[in-house]
């Protein structure tokens, strides 16, 4: 594998067993992780940043003193994790008390319910909360009220909000940044790069991304390399890229990469959402009597899986992208990863495979000529026409 798996049960029974699936998280990496594999996923985990502890972060510390000394009419929570970092930090640079102090007399709003609950953790209360944990009710709501001369204060937590600034600015607010958060590129760029390697040889079935900086770093990294043409290709026809909301999927779709996101923007959601679109992507077909279904690094045979080694996967995948029909020796050559390689090669790989399968009969050897699936009579018409 080309990055470190993750520890933890993998179910050989679930919807994601066959599939490789890689995370590249800094935070809860380990939850998505487990959820992932509880699902039979293989999971790579791969920092795509990490996280500047904020009570080395100067930047947040300018920001408390400015709001504490000069209160605003807002203050927007945007995460519960960001909001109780910031008043335990405040707390152990001794402005603990003064914040707590500064934000019971502003109007305080809270992106979702968990923002709520920190909220009142700290002995706060919310004025109001969005039913659609959307920062675009926030903004509607802000803008509808009026914000013209008012100071507004947003908890800002590593991801763009495209146009949110913008519009409380052209509305006539004073908006002060509160970067909770700061992101910055891993200190081991080793995982990363492996992952980037799977990633642009087809050794990974999708991609999760929580967040629009470690998305924006991925592909930085790609472009550092000199290996971006190449991921992109990969993005765009072969590797699922899985996003937990829309601003996460910013980055890649202005790069013209497709991405999945779930309509809650949540984990959960997110694992559930690759439990429907990878299998739907996957390959079946009738062969020899069986039910024959192609995952990433495995095959399915009448619902009991089959890891494969990689060379076996691409002589299979070369055999069912055309179903029936005989593929020359020379040609399946040219699958096989690795160059170099003599048709005695497709010949072992094709021993793998079939050993693999535990149904050597699914593989049909044609004399002088290569090799086919054999795939049922009631679906050659089919797949002939």
């Amino acid at each position: 594998m080309h990055a470190t798996p993750q520890n933890g049960q993998q179910n050989q029974n679930g919807p994601l067993a066959g599939f490789t699936v890689g995370v590249t998280a800094a935070r809860r990496a380990d939850e998505l992780g487990a959820l992932l594999q509880r699902r039979g996923a293989t999971v790579l985990h791969a920092p795509a940043l990490r996280i500047v502890p904020l009570a080395d972060d100067s930047e947040l510390l300018s920001a408390t003193k400015e709001l504490i000394d000069h209160a605003p009419d807002v203050v927007i929570a945007t995460t519960a994790i960001g909001f109780r970092g910031w008043v335990e930090a405040a707390d152990g640079w001794g402005f603990g008390e003064a914040l707590l102090k500064c934000l019971r007399g502003v109007e305080l709003l809270a992106r979702g319910p968990k923002v709520k609950g920190a909220i009142r953790a700290a002995g706060l209360t919310e004025k109001w909360s969005p039913s659609s944990e959307s920062m675009a009710e926030v903004l509607d709501r802000l803008l509808e009220e009026g914000v013209d001369g008012k100071r507004v204060a947003l908890q800002l937590h590593g991801e763009p909000l495209p146009g949110f600034v913008e519009s409380l600015r052209a509305g006539g607010a004073e908006v002060v940044g509160v970067p909770v958060y700061r992101w910055m590129p891993p200190e081991d760029l080793a995982p990363v790069d492996r992952l980037l390697d799977a990633t642009v040889a087809r050794a990974v079935d999708a991609l999760t991304f929580t967040s629009a900086p470690a998305a924006a770093s991925f592909l930085a990294r790609a472009e550092e390399r000199g290996m971006a043409i190449e991921l992109f290709a990969a993005l765009q026809h072969d590797v699922l890229s899985a996003c937990v909301g829309p601003v996460t999927a910013l980055p890649l779709q202005a790069r013209g990469v497709d991405t999945v996101q779930p309509e809650r923007f949540r984990l959960g959601p997110l694992v559930q959402i690759l439990c429907q679109e990878l299998p739907a992507r996957a390959r079946t077909l009738p062969v020899a009597g069986h039910r024959v279904e192609i995952r990433g690094h495995a095959v399915l045979v009448d619902d009991e899986l089959r890891p494969v080694p990689p060379a076996g996967m691409s002589l299979l995948r070369a055999l069912a992208r055309r179903p029936g029909w005989v593929v020359s020796r020379a040609e399946l050559l040219r699958a096989l990863p690795g160059t170099g390689r003599d048709e005695h090669a497709v010949e072992t790989a094709m021993a793998r495979l079939r050993t693999a399968l535990g149904v050597p009969k699914l593989v049909q050897t044609v004399v002088k000529r290569g090799y086919r699936l054999s795939l049922d009579p009631a679906a050659e018409s089919k797949y002939a026409d």
